[in-house]
């Protein structure tokens, strides 16, 4: 099965794995977003290559006898799309040579399944989902996703899209398979992050029946918004009255007596104004559009911005001033590259025995930032941070 058969199915699974951290915590969203378009971006479109070069692979060494030839003619085909780029085969190397390790080390040959769609309507109405890879051996079940993005490491960590997959392979196999323990691993190569986590299937099960009344509140678009991160995704985060409502809450602070706020009130100012900046983009960006539509925002209106300019063909551009007696060294600027640029440009290894094994290059500690009390990051006191600020 493809990666776009696979995408194509999720967009009409309502309760979807990938988005269930979003409809277990704000029930009625997936009734909302009915009403929304379906989107894409080109981020989105370069992990689903990125996913079929990585399907392409894990099928010819585990699934199915390919020649090498049928293997080049097929991945030649995908390297032709007009996002492809050459790390993409480094990447999906990482994720194959995980699954690889992860087989090698099991005491007999596991089964394997490539982009297997399961089931899960048991625990949530007309449930259904597409997971990257399953392995089982012994009596462990391994459920393995890949994600391509880089924005932020994601954990496996009781992570509800690999549960849910975990419940709808363990439907699919439990008659054929002793299964006790469940493994969940999500590999980001280009975060260099691999997440895992175990737990057992009675665990799994409990939860499973724990969501139940949950999903189906979700599935009938019942119960109240609950704006949060996992609005960044959804597709009502511009419009929706809660999560507005979550931000004009900050006029409460302002019956204050008090001149100025104590720590306690900062930090719940903070709480309460967490991920606003998201949220005036994503208002600022529907109103755009809408007023580019021809649509009346009232106070607003859409305008053309500043302009860039550009050479028109840069060769010919610079011929010419050379030949009007400009030198070549004013054209040109000669920049190092960047700790992580050339780390790139040579490969981990290379550059670990050429610059980090011999000592050249120093990590230094990153600038304190605020954090939720719920972030997994150590916290850290620094006495002196007020001379650091100053």
């Amino acid at each position: 099965m493809t990666k776009e058969i696979a995408h194509a199915e999720r967009a009409h699974a309502l309760l979807s794995a990938s988005a269930s951290h979003r409809w277990l915590t704000c029930t009625p969203s997936v009734r909302l977003e009915e009403q929304f378009p379906d989107t894409t971006s080109t981020f989105a479109e370069e992990g689903t290559l990125a996913h079929e070069i990585a399907e392409l692979k894990l099928r010819k060494h585990f699934t199915e006898p390919m020649s090498q030839r049928t293997f080049n003619t097929r991945l030649n085909k995908m390297k032709k799309h007009e996002l492809y780029q050459d790390e993409m085969l480094k990447h999906t190397d990482t994720y194959l040579e995980y699954l690889q390790g992860l087989t090698l080390s099991l005491s007999s040959a596991p089964y394997v399944a490539v982009e297997k769609r399961l089931n899960y309507s048991t625990y949530a109405p007309e449930g259904f989902g597409t997971v990257d890879c399953i392995i089982i051996g012994g009596n462990t079940l391994y459920i393995n996703d890949f994600k391509y993005g880089k924005g932020v490491p994601v954990s496996a960590e009781d992570n509800p899209q690999m549960k849910l997959y975990a419940l709808g392979a363990y439907l699919e196999y439990s008659l054929l398979y002793l299964i006790d323990t469940i493994h969940l691993a999500i590999i980001q190569p280009r975060l260099d992050s691999i997440s895992e986590y175990t737990l057992s299937i009675s665990d799994l099960l409990a939860w499973g029946e724990e969501i139940k009344p949950i999903a189906m509140r979700a599935y009938n678009g019942d119960g109240d918004f609950v704006p949060g991160e996992h609005c960044k995704f959804c597709k009502a985060k511009a419009q929706c009255r809660a999560r507005a409502d979550q931000y004009t809450a900050l006029a409460d602070f302002t019956s204050l007596k008090p001149p100025l706020l104590s720590d306690e009130e900062v930090g719940q100012m903070l709480e309460k104004g967490a991920y606003i900046e998201a949220w005036l983009s994503a208002l600022k960006d529907y109103a755009l559009a809408e007023c580019l539509k021809g649509n009346e925002i009232p106070g607003w209106k859409a305008v053309e911005g500043r302009g860039s300019r550009s050479y028109k063909n840069i060769d010919e551009a610079f011929k010419h001033l050379q030949e009007n007696n400009i030198a070549e060294t004013m054209l040109y600027e000669r920049v190092p590259l960047t700790v992580a640029k050339l780390e790139k440009q040579l490969g981990k290894a290379e550059f670990r025995s050429l610059l980090e094994e011999p000592g050249l290059v120093v990590k230094t500690s990153g600038k304190p930032t605020l954090a939720p009390i719920g972030d997994k990051r150590q916290a850290i006191s620094k006495p002196d941070a007020a001379s650091d600020f100053a």
